[in-house]
Order: structure tokens, then C-alpha cells, then sequence
């Protein structure tokens, strides 16, 4: 549907139009000015002069009245109404002065254009072509039949039209690509506020698991080891008491780190990953009883923080699997940097799984789980630890692969590659 087109210097938002609107009230007042000499020079004594003068100055006030009216109405319905009502009474206004004085009838070039500009198409071009005749009708009064005087109206009047409406239109398809545009932004400004969300969701969903989650499940064995042993060994069981403090301590500083978004307390200020890496397997020694040592392959080149911690955070959450499914009596942190890529080896010698049998089951493909089944064992629900490793790793280009036999162990391979040098 046809939106109705502003009022000759409705305040549209748009400053043109305001400058338009005066433009058109100038030339209108002009030619008026122009006609109304001309009648008087080459009328003097006539008994019309009166209403002549009268007519102009009732034309010179309401044109710019009834603009000024469209102008500062407000965006209502009886606005709208008011400016087609003036716009009613300038055009009846200038026919009876055409028809008194045939002088006035190039008066009609500004109410032409604001017909246009107030009018639908269908109401305005009807509109223009009797403003037309009626000027071809004044220039024949003046002139005499001449071939000029009747084509020539027409012409400018039909040429003015086609020029308006194509801009019209043009500014139509302008305007709906800007509502557009505005629309899209919106929506992509929403996606992405939606996207930062959910990958904030999904940072925290990580560092939980590979934090807190494996703190309270070494809290746990900790104090279910000391309510054991409470009566018969009193030594252990502060022991087993003062290291789950020191591990709820260390959780308490990993959820404030990672709330923040700061790297894990193992590398700050600087520290290397691979001494990162080593004080963990020392300290999975100390607290969980089972053997994990550390070994460097190749000569370490510096990495990304980023890609340190998700590194770090990768060992800490595989070491969780084997202390708590794997039923390992030993398990190995290697850190190899081979020249196109950095790979971090978690391996253990616990019970092992069948990978062909987790394919076949369409939990893994390629040689690596794909993380929907839980992974050594665990019960239903609970493998939620390899998506989080994947995910960290895809962030840098990475990937991850699982190696398992029954009986045989595991190793979880982790690879971030390194930038070229």
C-alpha cells in the first residue's frame, strides 16, 4: 500500500524538506508578486483590480500559512487533514484568480509540486493535469491559439511529474533499505549479545568442571579417607583434613580467578607451562596418592596465555577422569613440541575402554571420542569432560584424540598448533 507522501514542508525529520517547503513558498509568492504587476500594468481602471488585489493578498497569506500549519502540526490524523485543507484552498483560491486574471496562471508551477509532494499518486496526478489545462486554458486567453502555448504546459507539467515520482519512488526503496539496515543491525547487535552469552555460559561451564568440580571431588575422597580412618589413625586423618583445606582454598582463589577471567594461579606472573605442568603432577601425587610424573619433549617455545590454559586446564581435567574411572595405579604428563605443534600426552595404565566398540555404539569417529558417551566408564551424565576439552582446543585450531584398550589404559592427546616462525 502507497504510504501518503509528507505535506510541503512537513517536518519529516529530514531538514530538506523544511528548506524545500520555503523554497516553494518564495517562488509561489514571487510569481504572484510578478503576475499581480503585469495585470496592473496592463489593466489600469479595471473594475476587477479590487478582487485581483484581494484574491493576491488572501493567496500571499495562506499559502504560507497552510505550510507553516503543515509544518509544525503534529504527526496525527486531523494534522494531515488540516494540511490537505489548505492545500483545498490555495489551489480554489488561484483558479478563480486564473479565471479573473490569466496572468496568474504560471502561479501554478509551485502548487504543482505541492500537490505532489501532499498527495498520493492517484489524487495527485489527476490534480496536476487540471491545474495544467487551466493554465493552457490562461495562456490561450492571453496569447491566442498558438501550437507552443499548448504543448508546451503539458510538457513541463507531464516531464515535473515523471521526475518527482521517480525520486519519490527512489527515496521509498532508500528509505526501506535504511529501516532494514537499522533492522539487521538490531538483530545482529541481539545475536551477538546472545552468542557473547553463551560462549561466556560456555567459559564458565569449562572452568567449573575442570576447577571446582574436580576440588570437590578430591575434597570428597579426601574426607571419606579420613572418616575411614577417623578412629584408628588420628595422624592421617588430619592429614587427609588439612590437604582438603588446601585443596578448598586453592578452589576458592581458582573461582575468583576465573570469574574475572584471569589465567590459572599456575601461570601467573609468567611462569612457563611446562613448570605449570609439573608442580600439578607433583601435587595429583601429594593429594590423590597416585603416581604422576612429567616429561618435556623437545625444546619449549613460548605459546599464547590463552593456549597455556587451556593446556593446563586440559591436564587437570583428564588426571580427574583417571583419578576417579580409570582405577590407574600410575598415570604421565608429556609436553612435546615437534616443531609445527605443541601435543600434551595424559596417559594412564588403568582399565582402558574400547574405542572400536564407542564407534561402532556412533560415540567416536576417526580414532577420537566424540565426548556424547561418558568416557571410561563413567556413569550417564557425567561426560561432560571431552566436549570442554574440544571446545578449548578449537579455539586455537586444535584437536583431541583418544587411544584406549581394555586393560591397556588410555592416553588423551591434546594439539594446539604453533605459529610459524
Amino acid at each position: 500500500m502507497e504510504q501518503p507522501r509528507p505535506v510541503a514542508g512537513q517536518d519529516t525529520g529530514d531538514p530538506d524538506a523544511g528548506r524545500l517547503a520555503v523554497l516553494l513558498d518564495s517562488a509561489f509568492l514571487l510569481l504572484l508578486a510578478t503576475s499581480l504587476s503585469r495585470y496592473l500594468a496592463h489593466h489600469p481602471g479595471s473594475a476587477r483590480i479590487p478582487w485581483v488585489i484581494g484574491l493576491s493578498l488572501t493567496l500571499a497569506v495562506a499559502q504560507p500559512v497552510g505550510s507553516w500549519l503543515a509544518h509544525h502540526r503534529p504527526p496525527a490524523e486531523p494534522g494531515r487533514r488540516r494540511g490537505l485543507w489548505s492545500l483545498a484552498l490555495v489551489v480554489v483560491l488561484w483558479v478563480v484568480l486564473v479565471l479573473l486574471a490569466p496572468s496568474f496562471a504560471w502561479c501554478a508551477v509551485p502548487l504543482v509540486y505541492t500537490a505532489l509532494r501532499t498527495l498520493p499518486a492517484a489524487a495527485a496526478i489527476p490534480l496536476v493535469a487540471a491545474l495544467t489545462l487551466l493554465v493552457v486554458v490562461g495562456e490561450v486567453r492571453l496569447g491566442g491559439v498558438d501550437a507552443n502555448l499548448i504543448l508546451l504546459p503539458p510538457a513541463v507539467a507531464a516531464l515535473a511529474t515523471a521526475v518527482f515520482l521517480h525520486m519519490e519512488r527512489q527515496a521509498a526503496r532508500q528509505r526501506a533499505l535504511i529501516a532494514d539496515l537499522v533492522r539487521t543491525r538490531r538483530e545482529l547487535a541481539a545475536t551477538e549479545r546472545r552468542e557473547g552469552t553463551l560462549a561466556e555460559r560456555e567459559r564458565l561451564a569449562m572452568e567449573i568442571h575442570d576447577t571446582l568440580a574436580q576440588g570437590l571431588s578430591s575434597q570428597r575422597m579426601l574426607l571419606q579417607a579420613a572418616d575411614r580412618i577417623w578412629d584408628t589413625d588420628p595422624a592421617t586423618t588430619r592429614t587427609h583434613v588439612r590437604t582438603a583445606a588446601e585443596v578448598a582454598a586453592r578452589n576458592l582463589a581458582e573461582a575468583r580467578r576465573f570469574v574475572h577471567d584471569l589465567a590459572p594461579a599456575e601461570l601467573a606472573d609468567g611462569r612457563p607451562l611446562d613448570q605449570a605442568l609439573r608442580s600439578l603432577a607433583e601435587r595429583e601425587s601429594a593429594e590423590s596418592g597416585l603416581p604422576v610424573r612429567f616429561h618435556l619433549d623437545g625444546t619449549p617455545v613460548p605459546l599464547p596465555a590463552a593456549a597455556q590454559a587451556a593446556l593446563l586446564r586440559i591436564a587437570q581435567g583428564a588426571l580427574a577422569n583417571v583419578r576417579e574411572h580409570a582405577g590407574a595405579s600410575a598415570a604421565a604428563l608429556t609436553l612435546s613440541f615437534l616443531g609445527d605443534q605443541a601435543v600434551l600426552d595424559i596417559a594412564d595404565d588403568g582399565r582402558g575402554f574400547d574405542v572400536g566398540a564407542a564407534r561402532a555404539d556412533g560415540t567416536g569417529a576417526g580414532g577420537a571420542l566424540d565426548g556424547t558417551t561418558p568416557a571410561r566408564g563413567t556413569k550417564a551424565g557425567r561426560g561432560h569432560g571431552l566436549p570442554a576439552m574440544r571446545a578449548r582446543l578449537r579455539r586455537f585450531g586444535g584437536g583431541l584424540t583418544v587411544e584406549s584398550t581394555p586393560g591397556e589404559g588410555t592416553v588423551v592427546s591434546a594439539a594446539i598448533p604453533l605459529e610459524s616462525r
